[in-house]
This record gives C-alpha cells, structure tokens and sequence, in this order.
C-alpha cells in the first residue's frame, strides 16, 4: 500500500472515530470511554503523518511503533464499547475490523523496516 493511500485511509479512521463518540450515549462510564478512544482513535493518523517526515529509518520506525499503539488501545476501547452493548455491536462491526486491518498494515510496515535497518547494519 502506498504512504499516501495508508494516510489517507488513517485520516478516514479519524473521521470515522469522532462521528461514533458523537453517537454514544451521555452515561458517565461512556463519556470515560468517548475520551480515551477520541485519542487514541485519532492520533494514529497524526502520528503516521510524522512518521512520513521522519529523519531517518530508525526515527520513522519509532514513530510507527506509536501508530501500532494507538491503534492496538483503539481496538481495545472498541471492543469494550462493543461487549458492554454502549452502542449496538453490529454498528461497529466494521469500523472493528477496519481498526485490525489498519493495525495489521502498520504491523508489516514496522518488520519491514526492522528488516532493512537490520540489513544497513550487517554491511
């Protein structure tokens, strides 16, 4: 997947996040939740998009291990969401899976880049 295709599906992501939490309920417990996954359900475009200036491999890598996190805490609050019923599972059935298929991208990117910077140091 091309960088600017993967920042523009991220940026979609973000989009998609913040349209949820305008959906769930006013419940003490769900503004909690709402909080958490607005961060960390939109900084992993933020954080790809710095990844994308990074300085070098190894700083482009790191910045990428912060979009593994991010989304990998998203998953998290998501399900949780899900498994408490906050909002009807089968509405975020595929925002759920766009989540895991974006983190499985950033996964792949991260150990091709452990890879090559790997490779730079046998020479």
């Amino acid at each position: 997947m091309e960088s600017i295709e993967l920042r523009l599906r991220l940026k979609e992501f973000a989009i998609r996040i913040i349209k949820m939490v305008d959906c769930m309920p006013r419940t003490i417990s769900s503004d909690a939740i709402a909080r958490q996954i607005i961060r960390s359900g939109t900084s992993p475009s933020a954080n790809y998009r710095a990844a994308l200036l990074g300085k070098s491999d190894k700083d482009f890598l790191n910045k990428l291990k912060m979009v593994e996190e991010e989304l990998d805490e998203t998953l998290h609050w998501l399900e949780i969401i899900m498994e408490t019923e906050m909002m009807k599972p089968e509405r975020l059935q595929d925002l759920h899976n766009e989540c895991h298929e974006l983190l499985k991208i950033i996964v792949s990117t991260i150990i091709t880049m452990r890879n090559k910077i790997n490779d730079k140091t046998l020479w």
